[in-house]
């Protein structure tokens, strides 16, 4: 299996080239983490389809929300199925206009089951974080569920290809290691930064190219590092039944 980490962007333009993704052969011992690439939303449904032809397993780990709290959807009267969530979404058009019908409704930000259990920066209807939920489902998962990919635990399908939610922060918590204070310019966010890319390449065994680690210890955004994160080996849990529409983070 080739395993996939993603730095989303829910930037206007489509991303404007602003997602990261970095790759892992788990068949290949000490393979070095490798940078895919920077993508729009729209060139980053393209690649993941076009993993489906080289006769190998991917998982494609991506930093945003796959799904919605049920307390929203049962706000809205919206079937409790993940395929209907989407639409529902999608049907907005963009994501200011979904975020401010829903707070004309109802203003808070409910959090799902995966950000309480794994303690998520925040939820899926933060100011911070809306347009990257709104833009991951409408714009990427749902047309990739359409043509067949399978998004974990919401979407069933077979094929090679498999997409799921992961969390950079979660991954430190659960580490024990710094979960805050590694983005930004100047010392000492950069200190905070090589740590983790030692530890990286330490206690997770992860081979990174000198350029690589060096970019992302210069990289004051926390981009390329937290799609590193992305590659460490994913969480194992047994998903609840909310996490079918919620989504779960891995």
């Amino acid at each position: 299996m080739i395993l996939h980490g993603v730095d989303f962007s829910g930037a206007d333009s489509g991303g404007a080239a602003k997602i990261r993704m970095v790759s892992r052969d788990l068949d290949v011992p000490k393979a070095a983490v490798r940078l895919d690439g920077r993508f729009d939303r729209g060139a980053l449904v393209r690649r993941i389809l076009a993993m489906r032809e080289d006769g190998r397993r991917h998982l494609v780990r991506i930093d945003a929300p796959v799904g919605l709290p049920l307390d929203t959807l049962r706000s809205f009267e919206v079937t409790p199925d993940w395929s209907a969530m989407a639409a529902w979404v999608a049907g907005f058009g963009s994501p200011r206009l979904w975020r401010g019908e829903v707070r004309t409704v109802d203003r808070r930000e409910p959090k799902r089951v995966c950000d309480t259990a794994f303690r998520t920066p925040m939820a899926p209807m933060n100011l911070r974080v809306f347009k990257q939920t709104w833009t991951l489902i409408a714009e990427v998962l749902r047309p990739l569920a359409e043509a067949g990919v399978r998004v974990e635990p919401v979407q069933a399908a077979g094929g090679s290809v498999t997409v799921c939610e992961g969390c950079p922060a979660s991954v430190l918590r659960l580490k024990g290691w710094p979960d805050h204070g590694y983005k930004g310019a100047g010392d000492p966010p950069r200190r905070v930064r090589a740590d983790l890319l030692k530890r990286l390449q330490g206690r997770e065994r992860l081979t990174l190219a000198a350029e690589m680690a060096r970019s992302a210890e210069q990289d004051p955004e926390g981009d390329l590092l937290d799609a590193i994160l992305l590659v460490t080996d994913p969480l194992q849990w047994v998903p609840p039944v909310e996490a079918r529409v919620e989504g779960w983070v891995y």
